[in-house]
């Protein structure tokens, strides 16, 4: 049963990886407009999203180890592994600066926060719009037999 739970968890990863892109755009144009209550809800609901995610990630990958990449071709296995190495590096990196942007916010320190979201969210937007193509190489284009 739980095997069965554990092959579904790349889709549900995917999916985590999509709804965080939504609401950290929706965060990102809250803040922009001047909505700092829905600004902080949507990005409260992002991270939250986001650590569901890496908790089924890890889940995944602790029960399944490592996928191999099926794509043939120079091309399309050049273009994965440029997807798949940048994202991995950046949401290694991302991590840190998460948190490093989420403390100032909460002591209310939001000249150094904004400092700090500016680099933060286009590499968070990035790893989770990479994590999604990285799952469409993987698991629906080119799918292990």
């Amino acid at each position: 049963m739980f095997g069965i739970l554990v092959t579904e968890l790349p889709t549900l990863n995917a999916v985590l990886n999509s709804v965080s892109t939504v609401l950290l755009v929706s965060g990102w144009v809250c803040i922009k407009t001047g909505k700092r209550d829905a600004h902080i809800g949507l990005m409260i609901a992002a991270l939250i999203t986001s650590a569901a995610f890496l908790t089924s990630y890890l889940i995944y990958h602790y029960h399944v180890g490592s996928v191999k990449f099926r794509g043939e071709g120079a091309l399309v296995r050049t273009t994965y592994y440029t997807i798949l190495i940048t994202h991995i590096i950046l949401a290694i990196v991302n991590l840190p600066m998460i948190i490093m942007t989420v403390i100032p916010a909460v002591r209310r320190r939001f000249d150094k926060h904004k400092r700090i979201a500016r680099w933060t969210l286009p590499v968070w937007l990035y790893v989770s719009v990479t994590g999604v193509i990285v799952y469409l190489m993987c698991y629906i284009w080119w799918p292990s037999a």
